[in-house]
C-alpha cells in the first residue's frame, strides 16, 4: 500500500495552536464526515434524501424481497431506527412491506414504481458524487486504498 506523505494543517486563526487536533485521527473523521455530508446533500438536493435513505433503496432494488431485518443488518442500523426510516419510506410511496412467503412475522421489502424512479434519478446524483470524491481522492488507486484505510478502523 503506497504511503500517503500529505498532512493536514488545520485552518489557521491568528495565534491558536491547532496542533492538538490536526493529527487526531477523530477529529479527522468528523471534519470529513461534516464536508462528506454537505457535498452529499447538494449533489442529492434534486432528489431529496439522505445517505441511508438512498442506501436503503439501492439495496431493496438489488435484493427484492429480501426481509426488513437483513436490509438493516446490511447497513448496521438498528431494528428500531430502521423501522422508523421504513414508515418514513412507505409514507413516501418509495418502498412497500408484504409479508414475508416463509415467515409471516417478518417483512419482505420492494420498491414502488415511484421508488424505482426516484432511484434512477438518485443514481446519477449519485455518479455525480462519486465522480467528486474520486476527482477530491486523487483517482481509483487513491479512492480504493482510502477504502481500505476506512474498512480496518471498522472490523
Amino acid at each position: 500500500m503506497e504511503k500517503i506523505s500529505e498532512t493536514y494543517d488545520a485552518p489557521s486563526v491568528e495565534g491558536l495552536d491547532a496542533s492538538a487536533v490536526s493529527q487526531s485521527v477523530a477529529h479527522q473523521l468528523r471534519r470529513a464526515h461534516s464536508q462528506f455530508m454537505q457535498r452529499f446533500l447538494h449533489h442529492f438536493s434534486v432528489v431529496s434524501l439522505r445517505p441511508t435513505e438512498y442506501s436503503v433503496l439501492a439495496l431493496i432494488a438489488e435484493n427484492p424481497g429480501r426481509k426488513q431485518s437483513e436490509i438493516a443488518a446490511a447497513l448496521g442500523i438498528q431494528r428500531a431506527n430502521f423501522v422508523s426510516l421504513m414508515n418514513d419510506l412507505e409514507g413516501r410511496c418509495l418502498t412497500e412491506r408484504r409479508s414475508a412467503p416463509n415467515d409471516r412475522r417478518s417483512h419482505a421489502l420492494y420498491l414502488t414504481v415511484s421508488g424505482e424512479n426516484l432511484l434512477n434519478h438518485a443514481r446519477r446524483a449519485e455518479a455525480d458524487f462519486e465522480a467528486d470524491c474520486l476527482e477530491r481522492l486523487g483517482g481509483a488507486r487513491a479512492r480504493d486504498q482510502f477504502l481500505a484505510l476506512l474498512s480496518r478502523l471498522f472490523s
